[in-house]
């Protein structure tokens, strides 16, 4: 199955397809507004406003499965995004990212680019703390781990990367970068 199979809710309930966005670069990402990771919205901004001219998309859903870090409604954590982080890019429905409601794309995504880990540091070393303690299926590699973590698209619709979200945004960006 194409990444333009699937078909995502907007945050109005109305369907779209993902087929919308074929030819262009995709970073398609789970979030939270009340994450240690939530300010990683400023920088996925500044580069969906570098980059959108030059056919780059990020493609943003909200998600509570972790720690309750998304309470709001759609509406909550789209009012949030823009006025904290004047986000402008695509927002769509909240969605669980695991389990048996886990959304199609997701479940699709986290098995084409498997977890191998949260990398090396202090931060990596929290996560996986973190992780592990409310995470059960944490040994499972073909689930998402947390809150920001980021599948990268190339124009064909292949994806090409995954970045926790421990990755450095600025190795997020030259991977974008690299794609346009």
């Amino acid at each position: 199955m194409s990444i333009y199979d699937f078909d995502v809710e907007k945050q109005d309930g109305s369907t779209v397809s993902l087929g919308e966005y074929e030819g262009k670069v995709l970073l398609i990402v789970n979030t939270a507004t009340g994450c240690g990771f939530t300010p990683q919205y400023e920088d996925l901004e500044k580069l969906y406003a570098d980059e959108r001219a030059n056919g780059f998309e990020i493609l943003d859903f909200p998600c509570n499965q972790f720690a309750n870090q998304a309470p709001g409604t759609d509406e909550e954590i789209h009012q949030f995004c823009t006025l904290k982080f004047g986000t402008e890019f695509p927002q769509f429905k909240k969605i669980e990212v695991n389990g048996p409601a886990a959304s199609p794309l997701f479940a699709d995504l986290a098995t084409k680019f498997l977890f191998e880990g949260f990398g090396k540091g202090v931060k990596a070393m929290a996560m996986n703390k973190v992780a592990k303690s409310v995470d059960k299926e944490y040994g499972d590699k073909a689930y998402i781990k947390w809150n920001s973590t980021k599948f990268l698209i190339n124009r064909e619709g292949e994806v090409v990367a995954r970045f926790e979200p421990t990755a450095k945004m600025e190795d997020v960006a030259a991977a974008v970068k690299a794609l346009l």
